[in-house]
């Protein structure tokens, strides 16, 4: 295979993994859904000896498997000693909303043998808790829509087909919690808060008298020149070791204001020379 990519899905019923997959197959991976692991190195010997250019693979392996997840761990230390450079990516999801989900579908869990769905959901995620430990990468989709989902994993797996990088800024509120699956969080909550300012109160970072209030602050400019400094040094070493998609959250009190103006600041930065930086405003 040609500068091969393997990609291994799993993750509970309802995270998302048909998303993630169909997301994958319009980048042009070839997709497999729910392939016994046992078969992965066979699987991989028959595209390397195809007559196409079978050279980005994705597979879904999960619970529905059952008694072929136990040599999980054997095939994949096979495959990594034979070379293979494999991303596994689990997908998780709360019980609360795992069980929305199945109850808006009315669809059967697979796990639930005509019991609730709250056993299926406890009896998969004891199925797949060696697989989650094992990943690379852990996705919890709880707070996310269909939609959000396909965006989320087309910025991801978009690094893999292209070999760069991708970057998303994305501003949060504090007051909302931390995102998940971020790697850098930047604290804003320090600059001139917009809110206790009548005219600026009900605007957003979008909007030009907010952008003025924030940045002619000193403290926002002394901020923002060594956070470009800092960025700009461990950006590209995170891309040295391989790294596919870096998530750089933005946080201020409410994710309206200062967090907003900031992230599109940095993303607008960080765009020059590079196609594939994004930015996300998860309060807005």
């Amino acid at each position: 295979m040609k500068e091969d990519c393997i990609i291994i899905l799993s993750g509970l019923s309802g995270s998302g993994k048909s998303t993630a997959l169909r997301t994958l197959e319009d980048l042009g991976f070839f997709c497999i859904d729910n392939l016994p692991i046992q078969l992965l190195p066979v699987f991989v010997e028959l595209c390397q000896s195809s007559s196409e250019d079978i050279s980005r693979i994705a597979l879904v392996v999960d619970a529905r498997s059952r008694v072929f997840l136990n040599p999980f761990q054997t095939t994949m230390q096979e495959m990594d000693r034979k070379g293979y450079d494999i991303k596994l990516i689990f997908l998780d999801c709360s019980d609360d909303m795992l069980v929305k989900r199945f109850s808006e579908t009315r669809r059967q869990h697979p796990f639930a043998e005509g019991g609730a769905v709250n056993d299926g959901i406890r009896a998969e995620r004891k199925l797949l808790e060696e697989i989650k430990r094992d990943a690379d990468t852990v996705f919890d989709t709880s707070d996310l829509n269909v939609h959000q989902l396909r965006s989320l994993f087309e910025e991801y797996f978009e690094g893999f087909a292209k070999r760069e990088m991708v970057i998303t800024f994305m501003s949060f509120g504090f007051k909302y919690g931390v995102p998940h699956n971020v790697d850098i969080v930047l604290d804003v909550r320090f600059l001139p808060n917009p809110y206790f300012v009548e005219s600026l109160k009900h605007l957003t970072g979008n909007d030009e008298p907010v952008i003025d209030y924030i940045f002619n602050a000193e403290e926002t400019k002394k901020y923002l020149k060594m956070t470009e400094s800092y960025l700009s040094y461990q950006i590209p070493l995170f891309e040295r070791e391989g790294k596919s998609y870096l998530t750089i959250a933005v946080g201020c009190t409410g994710g309206i204001h200062r967090s907003v103006a900031v992230a599109s600041y940095l993303q607008k930065l960080f765009s020059r020379g590079r196609h594939r930086v994004y930015l996300r405003n998860r309060e807005i």
